[in-house]
Formats: structure tokens, sequence, C-alpha cells
């Protein structure tokens, strides 16, 4: 399993990219192989500025649909389009192509409160 150094991550699965007051936000590569195959990624919240640790959309797998949490209170900027025609980018490439949200931070110093890669794999058990 891949754990990018540069990222930051909750204990709920989501990871988080901080490029200065934006940050690009998906689901952790351990989540997608714990739900396998995802076959729909739903986020409505475009526009709309959501609180730490608040639902920002789902992603609907064969067997299951799991919330998105969001890392740090940020407005939803950009919802990955290519995960429309496919949402298996988030299985393939979570760390890259399978972003799932670009957001602006409210508050950069959430982040603070956020895992480390390895904070992640102890975790995670691995």
């Amino acid at each position: 399993m891949i754990f990018p150094e540069e990222l930051k991550y909750t204990k709920d699965h989501e990871w988080i990219r901080i490029e200065g007051n934006q940050a690009y936000v998906g689901i952790t590569d351990y989540a997608q192989s714990e739900l396998g195959e995802i076959v729909f990624v739903d986020v409505d919240t475009v526009g709309e500025t959501i609180a730490q640790n608040a639902v920002f959309g789902s992603v609907e797998a064969v067997k299951t649909v799991s919330d998105l949490l969001m890392p740090v209170t940020a407005e939803v900027l950009e919802l990955n389009e290519a995960l429309d025609e496919h949402p298996e980018l988030v299985n393939q490439h979570p760390y890259t192509e399978g972003w799932i949200v670009k957001v602006a931070i409210k508050s950069v110093s959430e982040a603070d409160s956020l895992l480390s890669a390895a904070d992640y794999q102890q975790f995670i058990g691995e």
C-alpha cells in the first residue's frame, strides 16, 4: 500500500494535499481497497463551505456506500469531473487522478490535527 509523505490523513480514511490555501481531497489507498470497486462518486456540495469532519459527498462501491468527510473546514471549489465517467480512477490512482474535490481552506491550522503518513500507517495497522 502507498502512503505519500506529503499528504495528511484522517482517521476516516480521507487524505488532503495542501497547496497554499487550496487543497485536493480524496480517499486513501487503504479505503479504496476496503470498499472494493467504486462505481459512483456523489458530490453535490460545490460552492458550499463544509465544516471539518462534516459530510461533503459519498462514494458508492459495488457492495456499499460510504460518506466522504472533509478533513478541514473548506469551500468546495471543484469536483473531479473525470470521475463522472471513470469512478474507477479512485481505485486505480487514489492519490493522483482519483482525487475527489479541490477546496479552498478556511483555516490551514486545522490540518495540524491530521495524521502524518507514518501515523496513518500505524492507525490502520500497516
